[in-house]
């Protein structure tokens, strides 16, 4: 049986910043990367908006505040360092009514105590700013950016093999059984053993820790994110990123308008009970995925709180006239028929059988596994600490000797 000093389950761009660094921080070590599909960055990490994110929405002091921070300036250097295309933009939250006013003067302050680099706008610098956009008045985050994560992924997959690492794609973990020193993977290509096992399986996590034997708590929900593309004469409508000012009761951000990278628009996303947790095409059902919904009793715990926030997703989901109206509280020049088609995402929601969301990164570890379990945006921002993260834990339980040297603790 092959056998590795780590396995790295997941080729999204969490996994690929595990297997990256682990080959950066132990060069000797033996690494193999496992993922399902046959290319990287195949679910959540290439349906996103491609936002590298500041870090104002989170609160402080939590695991995702802190490495979306740090993630912020490891990405921007990560694209510096391998020449990857990003444009540093920022973001105007904006608020387009008294309430929004007021939730915008707490946001700003949230900002502030994690010591970002954050402006108020007033409503007549905000027209000056954005001439094409309406509100009260905005926060502007200097340092959100744009980029293309399935550049950034592909690059560190591409680090990674350079380095010895080896890539299995097309490869399905099929069982895991933790021993006393090592795991034990079976997949759709074969048996692997490592001496510790990484996890970071996206909308499979909860899947992938019941079946390695965890006590697993939640279920992963997904929540499909739908996305438009406005016109090319539109590609100007804004300089900046521009979101509305979030609700703090609904667990989402809200329909905004996001420069890409190539230069389009976009228009979303909005998140709609999914049925499917791979399932991108509109009205997409996968049995399987549908009954542990409908059996899961955190769901049915978690729909009375949201029950109005659902479906107002769902009507706008349903009627491109309703999306809109959406976008035209801070674009109002915005019509049904600028609404163009665009690839939808899946987001990988973890939440707990007491019916709650849970908001912030969530790892579990064993003597020799490390699942994550919750990886909601920022993620893709976070890539990098949380690889640095994972790694500190792995090298604090166990360090890893050369090769030479377990050839010769073998031979006595």
């Amino acid at each position: 049986m092959p056998t590795y000093d780590f396995v790295v389950v997941g080729g999204g761009i969490v996994g690929c910043s595990v297997a990256w660094q682990i080959l950066q921080s132990e060069p000797g070590a033996t690494v193999m990367l496992v993922e399902k599909e046959q290319s990287f960055a195949a679910h959540q990490t290439g349906h996103n908006s491609g936002v590298i994110h500041a870090g104002i929405y989170y609160a402080p002091g939590s695991l995702k505040a802190r490495l979306c921070k740090e993630g912020s300036a490891a990405t921007y250097a990560f694209c510096d360092e391998h020449g990857i295309a990003y444009e540093r933009c920022g973001k105007l939250l904006v608020a387009t009514n008294e309430r929004e006013m007021e939730r915008m003067q707490a946001l700003y302050a949230r900002g502030l105590q994690a010591g970002l680099d954050c402006e108020l706008v007033s409503e007549a610098e905000l027209r000056r700013r954005e001439p094409r956009i309406s509100g009260q008045g905005a926060i502007f985050v200097r340092s959100t950016g744009i980029v293309n994560y399935r550049q950034v992924t592909a690059k560190m997959a591409e680090l990674f093999t350079a380095q010895g690492g080896k890539v299995t794609l097309g490869s399905r973990v099929t069982a895991i059984a933790e021993r006393a020193g090592h795991v034990d993977v079976r997949t759709s290509t074969g048996p692997l053993r490592a001496r510790q096992l990484i996890v970071c399986a996206g909308t499979q996590a909860d899947r992938m820790a019941r079946l390695a034997g965890l006590d697993v708590d939640f279920a992963i929900v997904p929540f499909r994110g739908e996305y438009y593309r406005l016109p090319p004469a539109l590609n100007d409508v804004t300089r900046a990123l521009i979101y509305p000012i979030p609700d703090p009761e609904l667990p989402f951000l809200g329909i905004h308008l996001t420069r890409m990278i190539d230069g389009s628009v976009t228009v979303g996303p909005n998140a709609v009970l999914g049925f499917a947790r791979e399932g991108y095409p509109r009205f997409s059902v996968d049995l399987k995925d549908l009954w542990e919904l409908a059996t899961f009793p955190g769901l049915w715990k978690l729909l009375p709180g949201q029950w109005r926030n659902a479906l107002h997703e769902f009507s706008n989901s349903m009627s491109r006239a309703g999306y809109l109206e959406e976008c035209r509280k801070y674009c109002p020049e915005l019509t049904v028929a600028d609404l163009q088609p665009y690839p939808a995402g899946i987001r990988a929601q973890a939440v707990s059988r007491r019916g709650e969301l849970i908001h912030d990164f969530l790892i579990k570890k064993t003597d020799r596994m490390t699942h994550v379990c919750n990886a909601p945006s920022p993620a893709a921002t976070s890539a990098i600490p949380i690889g640095r993260h994972i790694l500190d834990g792995l090298l604090a339980r166990e360090a890893v000797p050369p090769p030479a040297a377990e050839a010769a603790a073998g031979a006595h």
